[in-house]
């Protein structure tokens, strides 16, 4: 019965028909003023009013309340209604003090003490109306004072199915408000066994107060899910005149088992064989039942029945263990995906969106990608719509990525705006993680842009720049492809932005061409530039002081520009400052000073993907579709618009403790001496020797967990060195032909400073020959007359192994790419070889080195095949074997499991650049006590 229903037939039609027949809202007042002043002077001045007298006046006032008028008195009548005997004084008292005495009042205390009498008293109605009244106000001054007395009733033997409900229910709510004031240990097992009581209400409500407490401390109430599944298997096992009374449209009690299914969601799937058999066959039985006729045409047949199933399938998707349940839920779900119901269509697409992530029903799902992709064209509600493109995003792998991305292109022009930024990173995403061919990628980022030029954020066109840097491949490729974009009539300011980028750094791989010479690329650029934001601009003058050290034909021209007055003048003090600082360079300057200061952009470190980061945090929920499907690419985080090509974008480390503390703009700092001295240290690192251990050191004398830290950096430059609980140290290194620039600091993890503390680290500097090599091109011709050529035994080195996983030869490729040596295509007569080349650069001269990897993929094994083209100096000797151990477990552990070319998992190393390099001596940084650069100790 509701509120008004209740008050109506308690209230003389008198007042109703006075307030329903008032013919204004000031006639209404001026009547609920006059009962109040009525009501006020008989609860003041009349002491003999009985029991009915005050019902009815407090019943009045509850009313009036309702009516919208506020009521300052009646509040001590109202509690002294609860001390009456009489149901329905005692109701309206209870119903008063619900609605309109709040927690914090002054009264709580006497309404409290009320209550206490009535849960102690052995009328089944009185202590009803106590814990309703509970339930609606449920402060913390109750829970402290009554919370243990609701768990008695709830698992008392002379408690009634009515109260059990109502207790399993008021106890609920307290726990809501107060988690921590309701001890449950002693209880534990007996509030689990409600699922076992015969009345179903009961379990019904024992089974939402113990999901909540479950998600507490779901160790202590681990034993509820035997029980639950045992319950869970009664109701779908019977039929719908089994249970009469909780049958819904031909659905035995379907909100408890929904209840169930989603309690069982809290935990793993079951450990012991014969329930977890039995939860199974529940599951399948709810499947099964999917597919009969449905009894009845009305839509609460079919919704209770939906609600089942959608929950059953949730817990199949939480347990992830078993493929035919999970296939079988995958095309419950895909018949759905065509249902007239809007909501059906939606709830399947979001279903499947988790089914996606599984391993067991990934390909499931993929089979109906193209009613996915219909339903991201045809529907009509855009939740719909935005499902379906989370779907695709689901389930797109490396076979079907092409398809995918191009599908969500094509409908990006049409989508909603409310959709379109978030699809602009997805798609950026995929492209990214599944790109085969690395021009493929930088298509789809320049459409993404021409598309969807507004919704492409900061982090994608800063992130395919980041691509292109890193891949010397495909450099030119972008250079031309966006120096083509740029020719359109209306071009999108990101585009100009990411056109004014990559020409000023690579417009010299297409300058050959006479329709993208410099002095046409200079003039493109320069077209857009009066069109263009003031942070683009000072990208495109940073973009021409570029051009003045790649073209210095064109110098005249550019210093034009940057002397007009819209420069020098300009009242944007970044572009008047730019203009005129890149005027004085590119007057001032030599060309050797303006070739080291406009050098190329280094390789971008190892980071998160920024597009990634933002979706997650735009989307907490969206999980990355590629983890643990396919090798991540190394993604720095780039802030900052406004610089050009000639300033390197600054990567700001995040502030706190815990943060990846290898910023590339932070000057870094060395390391604090050490007094120990590390000659000892000095050993061969191509061979296997090993020194004693001692300290606490490994058996080559460093840190444990050091060495393989270090065998990360055989292909890659920057990264972290060492880590632990308390700092972290990282690398940043710089090569260029014989030279080498590296830089070691570290930083403090904690929140707290190392005072009167010392740690005692020994590393070893990341530093190779393979780092000094230069890839190299030549012919089938000039590459057999060379390797013929050599034939003395310094000269060659051979090695045959066995290949640890099954060769990939795009991986191999990938490999051999890192390394530093070119790959030659189309040399060897036998396809499945590699052929490669490359220059080894020391200070006297420059050393030639041919590669033959032969694979023998029945045997698995490889066969490398490394000759140097002069022999220099004696420490060599050593290198050839050592250069062919690094390639050989290089090549041998390529899988589809490790980071394609990055290394990050080599057994082997070579660390000899000191005997190569002996002007990259000055640049390196180093600890005292260090000798040659080979390790660094660090003292906290």
């Amino acid at each position: 019965m509701g509120c008004e229903d209740l008050l109506s037939s308690y209230l003389t039609s008198e007042i109703v028909n006075m307030v329903l027949f008032c013919k204004s809202r000031e006639a209404e007042v001026k009547r609920i003023n006059k009962e109040l002043a009525n009501i006020r002077s008989k609860f003041k001045g009349d002491k003999t009013l009985d029991g009915y007298q005050k019902k009815k006046y407090v019943c009045k006032l509850l009313f009036i309340f309702l009516l919208g008028h506020d009521i300052d008195f009646g509040h001590m009548e109202a509690v002294n209604l609860l001390s009456s005997n009489k149901y329905t004084e005692k109701q309206i008292g209870y119903l008063f003090i619900s609605v309109l005495v709040g927690a914090s009042s002054e009264l709580m205390k006497l309404v409290i003490q009320s209550i206490k009498n009535d849960l102690m008293s052995r009328n089944p109605v009185h202590i009803n109306l106590a814990l309703h009244c509970m339930a609606n106000i449920g402060s913390r001054e109750m829970a402290d004072a009554l919370g243990q007395e609701i768990p008695k009733l709830l698992v008392s033997g002379d408690t009634i199915d009515a109260v059990k409900q109502s207790a399993a229910l008021t106890l609920l709510r307290l726990l809501r408000a107060s988690p921590d004031v309701i001890p449950m240990g002693e209880w534990t097992s007996r509030i689990i066994h409600l699922l076992n009581d015969q009345h179903m209400g009961v379990v019904t409500s024992a089974t939402s107060l113990i999901e909540a407490l479950v998600k507490k401390n779901p160790e202590e109430y681990k034993g509820c899910v035997s029980l639950a599944v045992s319950r869970l298997s009664r109701i779908v096992t019977s039929s719908y005149t089994d249970l009469q009374d909780y049958t819904y449209y031909f659905v035995p009690a379907p909100w408890l088992s929904v209840k169930l299914l989603r309690l069982l969601q809290n935990y793993p799937p079951p450990e012991d064989p014969s329930v977890r058999t039995r939860l199974t066959e529940c599951l399948e039985t709810i499947l099964n039942k999917a597919q009969e006729p449905p009894k009845s045409k009305k839509v609460q047949h079919s919704n209770a029945k939906n609600a089942v199933l959608f929950e059953a399938i949730n817990l199949i998707i939480h347990m992830d263990s078993d493929p035919n349940l999970l296939v079988r839920a995958c095309n419950q779900l895909g018949q759905f995906l065509q249902h007239k119901e809007t909501n059906l269509r939606y709830l399947a697409l979001e279903s499947m969106c988790l089914l996606a992530t599984s391993e067991f029903s990934h390909e499931a799902v993929k089979k109906h990608q193209d009613t996915v992709i219909t339903a991201l064209k045809t529907e009509r509600d855009v939740s719909v719509r935005q499902r379906a493109v989370d779907l695709l995003y689901a389930m797109c792998d490396r076979s079907n990525a092409e398809e995918i991305v191009g599908e969500m292109l094509e409908y990006l022009e049409t989508a909603d705006y409310s959709i379109r930024e978030e699809m602009v990173l997805k798609v950026a995403i995929l492209a990214e993680k599944y790109a085969v061919d690395y021009t493929w990628y930088v298509d789809v980022i320049l459409n993404l842009i021409r598309i969807a030029g507004d919704y492409v954020s900061e982090e994608v066109w800063y992130r395919v720049i980041q691509i292109v840097i890193n891949r010397d491949d495909v450099q030119g490729y972008a250079a031309k492809t966006v120096f083509e974009a740029l020719q359109a009539p209306a071009c999108h300011e990101n585009m100009v932005k990411v056109g004014g980028y990559i020409l000023g750094e690579f417009g010299n791989l297409i300058a050959g061409d006479p329709r993208s010479s410099p002095t046409v690329q200079f003039q493109l650029l320069h077209s857009k530039y009066h069109l263009c934001s003031p942070n683009t601009r000072g990208l495109l003058l940073s973009t021409y002081i570029k051009f003045i050290n790649l073209f210095p034909e064109i110098k005249h021209n550019i210093q034009e520009v940057l002397r007009s007055d819209n420069n020098l003048r300009n009242p944007d003090v970044e572009l008047q400052q730019r203009a005129i600082e890149y005027l004085q360079l590119s007057t001032v300057a030599s060309a050797d000073v303006l070739a080291t200061v406009l050098e190329e952009m280094p390789p971008f470190p190892e980071r998160e993907s920024s597009i990634l980061a933002k979706l997650k945090k735009k989307k907490p929920t969206v999980a990355d579709p590629t983890e643990n499907k396919d090798h991540k690419m190394p993604a720095p985080q780039v802030s900052g618009g406004n610089d050009g090509p000639a300033l390197q974008m600054p990567i700001t480390p995040p502030a706190g403790g815990s943060a990846d503390l290898l910023g590339l703009e932070a000057q870094p700092s060395a390391p604090a001496a050490a007094s120990a001295s590390s000659a000892a240290f000095l050993v061969d690192v191509f061979g296997d020797s090993a020194q004693p251990t001692s300290n606490g050191l490994d058996p080559l004398g460093l840190t444990p967990g050091a060495e393989e830290n270090v065998k990360k950096f055989v292909c890659k430059n920057n990264g972290v060195l060492y880590e632990n609980d308390l700092v972290q140290i990282g690398v940043k290194s710089e090569y260029r032909q014989n030279l080498a620039r590296i830089g070691v600091f570290y930083g403090n993890k904690t929140s707290l400073q190392h005072s009167g503390v010392s740690s005692r680290i020994c590393l070893k500097l990341p530093v190779f020959v393979n780092k000094f090599i230069e890839p190299a091109e030549m012919n089938a011709e000039a590459f057999f007359q060379r390797w013929k050529a050599l034939s003395s035994p310094g000269q060659e080195c051979q090695k045959i192994f066995k290949a640890c996983f099954p060769q990939d030869t795009e991986q191999s490729k990938q490999k051999l790419l890192g390394f530093g040596v070119s790959i030659l295509e189309g040399i060897d007569p036998n396809p499945d070889n590699f052929v490669s080349c490359g220059i080894l650069h020391t200070r006297n001269q420059q050393i030639g080195c041919l590669v033959r990897l032969e694979p023998n993929r029945q045997a698995e094994c490889v066969q490398p095949r490394t000759q140097w083209l002069r022999q220099y100096a004696h420490c060599w000797k050593a290198s050839f074997e050592a250069a062919s151990k690094t390639m050989k477990h290089l090549l041998s552990r390529t899988n589809g499991r490790e980071d394609c070319g990055q290394m990050t998992k080599c057994k082997e190393c070579v660390d000899e650049a000191w005997y190569v390099s002996d002007q990259a001596k000055p640049a390196f940084r180093r600890g005292d006590g260090c000798q040659k650069g080979e390790f660094i100790m660090v003292v906290i």
